[in-house]
Parts: structure tokens; C-alpha cells; sequence
């Protein structure tokens, strides 16, 4: 599994956890009003809020997930280390990584990015 694909499932799967499951269908109901009924259409997914869901993950935690590439791997349980971050930054098509703090920035800047063009709600202050 991608270092990208870590970070994704692990907040956007934070928000599928709390959503309550479906409740069953009606056993008592005869078969053929189930099967007359038309099917409501598929309501589109709605964004999930990125912000909302990792200041959840870190209260209580002294971690400034927010500008810090490594607190937002710390955060999410995922390995800070550098050989980690060169890994999500080539799969993010950063191929000059070098670790340093404007690559690190940059690198904030661009898990964000792709976590909006996945279906996340993420403030433009987090994304400039």
C-alpha cells in the first residue's frame, strides 16, 4: 500500500467510522412491494472534511499537523522517517526530494492537494 494511500484511508476512513449502518430491510414486508418499490437514486458522496477530522484525531495530542509533514504522519500513525517522506513525495511526483524544510513545506502542501482531488474538503489556507 502507497504511503499516500495510508494517509487517505486513514482520514477519510475516520469519518466512515462514525457514520451509522444502514438499517436492515423490513423482513415482514411481502417480497413484491420490496421489489415494485423503485430504488431511491444513489445520493453523491459528500466531501470529506479534512480539517474536521484530523483536529478530532489530535486532541489531546501536541502535534502541528497543519505545516508539519512529519506531525501529520506522527498523527495518522504513519512513519515520519525520511525514507518515508521521499517515498510520498515521489508518489506524488516530487522526484528531487531532499528533505529540507522547504521540501517538507512543499510536501504538506501537495498530501493536501491530492487529498481535495480525492473527495476531501480542505481550507485554502492549508492548500497555499
Amino acid at each position: 500500500m502507497s504511503i499516500f494511500s495510508k494517509i487517505h484511508d486513514a482520514i477519510f476512513g475516520h469519518k466512515a467510522q462514525a457514520a451509522p449502518a444502514p438499517a436492515p430491510a423490513d423482513a415482514s414486508a411481502p417480497q413484491a412491494t420490496q421489489q415494485a418499490s423503485p430504488q431511491p437514486a444513489p445520493t453523491p458522496q459528500q466531501p470529506v472534511d479534512v480539517e474536521a477530522n484530523l483536529s478530532e484525531m489530535a486532541q489531546g495530542k501536541n502535534l502541528n499537523w497543519k505545516t508539519s509533514i512529519v506531525d501529520l504522519l506522527k498523527l495518522i500513525g504513519v512513519d515520519p522517517s525520511y525514507e518515508n517522506r521521499k517515498e510520498l513525495a515521489t508518489e506524488l511526483g516530487d522526484t528531487n526530494y531532499s528533505g529540507s524544510a522547504e521540501d517538507n513545506i512543499a510536501l504538506h502542501k501537495a498530501v493536501m492537494q491530492k487529498l481535495a482531488d480525492n473527495g476531501g474538503k480542505v481550507p485554502a489556507d492549508l492548500l497555499d
